[in-house]
């Protein structure tokens, strides 16, 4: 019996020790890099008619009805209840909401915030917030958001290391000529959100987009998440 009963616990502890492996195999984060010499990045909010698109569907939808596919897509920053941006949004160089640099509740309000921004030029870059108004003017597209995630290689100081704040989180880094979006696939805490983009993909700078909301559209990746409507989102598209 008392073979038996150590039978049974070996199997037990090798199943858990297998299932533990599996659970670590599974991948974190998902990560797509646009490289901006190559393909050029939009910002999407509203259709012909003014109409929000809110999902990645309909989106695609009216970019086929232009002749052009959507290949990438994620949700670009916070939104009001009316779908509108929060903060700074700039489409084909053409302002259409301005830099929002007052105080206030939530994660857009957690200073130092940012904008990410793509210029005239086709270079991409995450900066703080009030530091916006003083850049040479040729931004082509930018969208704000908070909180930073990385500010010249630092991570906030607000965030908390062992923070059970947890959720489905996504952003955006750069490097060099190159966008990178980054989804959590397992929530994650801000802290351990910036560490990935510092330390594995090496960002100096990385701004946070959303969470719970945070979703991908991916040709490559065969994926097109709903979560829920979205506002501003940040897309790919091709002839």
């Amino acid at each position: 019996m008392r073979k038996l009963l150590l039978l049974l616990a070996l199997c037990v502890a090798a199943a858990a020790s297998l299932a533990a492996r599996a659970a670590d195999a599974e991948p974190r984060y998902t990560v797509v890099k646009i490289d901006l010499r190559k393909e050029r990045l939009e910002l999407f909010l509203r259709d012909d008619a003014g109409v929000e698109f809110k999902r990645f569907d309909r989106l695609e939808a009216w970019l086929a009805g232009h002749n052009r596919q959507l290949v990438f897509a994620m949700n670009a920053g916070m939104y009001h209840a009316d779908f509108s941006p929060v903060g700074l949004l700039v489409q084909d160089g053409r302002e259409v909401s301005p830099l929002n640099l007052s105080a206030g509740e939530g994660n857009f309000f957690l200073k130092p915030n940012g904008v990410f921004l793509v210029s005239a030029t086709g270079r991409p870059r995450v900066v703080e917030s009030s530091e916006y108004p003083a850049l040479p003017k040729g931004v082509r597209l930018a969208t704000q958001s908070g909180p930073l995630l990385l500010r010249r290689g630092r991570v906030h100081p607000a965030f908390i290391p062992d923070s059970d704040s947890r959720k489905i989180r996504n952003g955006v880094g750069v490097s060099g000529h190159t966008a990178i979006f980054v989804i959590s696939e397992q929530p994650v805490n801000f802290y351990e959100f910036a560490l990935y983009f510092r330390d594995v993909l090496r960002c100096r700078d990385a701004l946070y987009l959303d969470g719970t909301v945070s979703a991908l559209h991916s040709l490559a990746l065969r994926r097109g998440d709903f979560v829920r409507e979205l506002g501003p989102i940040l897309g790919v598209a091709v002839p």
